[in-house]
């Protein structure tokens, strides 16, 4: 697809609208961080080309179809995401599949294959006890007789029409469709050159799977060299909420790589194990941004990091995460926007139902105001419009 191309956005009734409206928004952004010439990934061939904001396809366009699955992604592309996010589990003979957690049971019909009944189990997954059927129970051939379904069916009800059209996809499956897409949409498509689709990859639950014999970082290493996708300029994000994960990798590959962040009283599952008194609050502050910048290009914190939200789930006064970060050369790309009520903060909700959409375009403009480099939503359309106006020579909303 060429870069003024919307013939293949012809989805989503007002998503049409939109990824038809964004079509010329996608080139390349000085950005925020960019323009203050941050970060080791100059030019237009790194991440540093990309558009700024950067929209994010959340698990792909999971507003919209299940999550992590072809479809997903696919969807995510036509609407016009910057980047498509996967994350990572193991199977039992140590493939690499992409599901949000290794526990399948909200996910798949699992439930439903008597065959596996027997393997429903509980099991203790960075301390917190889950109950259910987990990737690394089975191996590949086994998971591909599962079919995908909507994670969350009260709130998405529109979203079960595409249950089991899809399989769980191998992360070896999603970089030969990125290859596939990145060739049919042309060397103009992206804002980062080359017809690249660019991914944005977690890592999860990396010393868990480690501690099975099934370490994740090796294999991934050997799948982005195999692909290509290794190289400092590589169009491709490595994300954790482990650092140690992330330094591990910084010794196998050189793509950039990106610090996940929870909630500010919260310790890396890896700090718990090694015995590291620090937490997200001492992360974010300028000496742990630092600490973070010597091994990672970005950080991707929730969103409450940046905007606090009181107790009626207002939004608050910012904190400096965002010009502390940028004074270490480093991006911020946040999760997560969604169009939903019931994510969104309290003064951009409308009405009571938690499944009806808010005013999500208020609740971007005041993510965006903050000047972060970009956002996971899970409504890619909706983003890349938020985001027009925010990117350089578009002017802002008022």
């Amino acid at each position: 697809m060429t870069q003024g191309g919307a013939a293949r956005r012809t989805v989503l009734g007002a998503a049409v609208l939109a990824a038809g409206t964004a079509a010329g928004a996608l080139t390349v952004g000085a950005g925020t961080a960019a323009a203050a010439g941050n970060g080791p990934a100059g030019g237009s061939g790194g991440y540093r080309g990309l558009p700024v904001p950067t929209v994010i396809g959340h698990r792909g366009a999971s507003g919209y179809r299940p999550e992590h699955t072809l479809g997903s992604y696919q969807l995510a592309l036509d609407l016009g995401a910057d980047v498509i996010e996967q994350d990572l589990v193991a199977t039992k003979d140590g493939h690499l599949v992409c599901r949000h957690e290794n526990e399948i049971g909200g996910t798949t019909d699992v439930a439903d294959h008597s065959e596996f009944a027997a393997r429903r189990t509980t099991k203790t997954v960075d301390g917190v006890a889950v109950t259910g059927w987990f990737t690394e129970d089975f191996t590949l051939a086994e998971l591909k007789t599962l079919r995908a379904k909507e994670r969350i069916p009260a709130l998405r009800q529109r979203n079960t029409l595409y249950d089991g059209r899809w399989d769980v996809p191998t992360f070896e499956e999603v970089l030969r469709w990125a290859d596939r897409e990145g060739r049919r949409r042309g060397p103009g498509a992206p804002a980062a050159g080359s017809g690249r689709v660019w991914l944005h990859v977690e890592i999860k639950h990396p010393s868990y799977f480690r501690a099975l014999g099934l370490g994740l970082e090796e294999p991934l290493a050997r799948l982005l060299r195999r692909y290509g996708r290794d190289g400092r300029g590589a169009p491709l994000f490595l994300q954790s909420f482990e650092p140690s994960s992330l330094q591990r990798l910084s010794r196998l590959v050189s793509a950039p790589r990106v610090v996940l962040l929870s909630a500010a009283n919260t310790r890396p599952w890896d700090f718990e194990l090694a015995g590291d008194p620090r937490t997200v609050a001492d992360l974010v502050k300028p000496e742990g941004l630092e600490w973070i910048a010597g091994f990672a290009q970005g950080v991707g914190p929730t969103m409450d990091l940046i905007l606090p939200r009181d107790a009626a789930g207002k939004l608050g006064a910012p904190t400096t995460l965002v010009k502390d970060a940028h004074a270490k050369g480093l991006i911020l790309h946040p999760y997560t926007a969604r169009n939903e009520n019931g994510f969104l903060p309290a003064e951009y909700r409308r009405g009571t139902d938690p499944a009806a959409y808010g005013d999500a375009f208020g609740a971007f403009k005041a993510y965006f105001e903050q000047g972060i480099d970009g956002i996971f939503t899970d409504q890619a359309d909706t983003g890349l419009l938020a985001a027009q106006a925010f990117r350089p020579g578009r002017g802002v909303n008022p």
